[in-house]
């Protein structure tokens, strides 16, 4: 016996459809997939962190503040905007990138509020903590 599956067939058709009714489309959930595994790199998660924080910001800027090279900043934000999660636009010489209304949603998901520690307190992490 698989202690994953059902024993006997019990379905209870009108819930089950209630539900399967109000269940994301096949197509949503492959962009919504896209997108959640587009965060699910520490990576893009922290360029996605400091384009929130910094609203929008050049890849030198995401670059400086990541310590991370332009070339690898790019390439990530890069994913981000294919993602839906980051726009970007040319000033010039300059790339500028920001968050979409879909990539806000998604972070604030993921990580919450981002608010910079205060200046002067200790930040502790759940490691310290412990």
């Amino acid at each position: 016996m698989d202690r994953d599956t059902c024993d006997l067939l019990c379905l209870d058709l009108p819930h089950a459809e209630a539900v399967r009714a109000q269940l994301t489309g096949e197509e949503r959930a492959r962009v919504l997939a896209v997108q959640a595994k587009a965060l699910g790199d520490p990576t893009r998660l922290r360029i996605a962190a400091a384009m929130r924080l910094g609203e929008e910001l050049c890849v030198c800027d995401l670059a400086w503040i990541t310590e991370l090279s332009q070339k690898l900043v790019s390439h990530h934000c890069g994913v981000l905007r294919t993602a839906g999660l980051a726009a970007s636009r040319r000033d010039g010489r300059l790339v500028m990138y920001r968050l979409t209304d879909a990539g806000h949603r998604l972070l604030a998901a993921v990580a919450g509020p981002l608010t910079p520690p205060t200046a002067g307190a200790a930040v502790t992490t759940d490691a310290a903590a412990r």
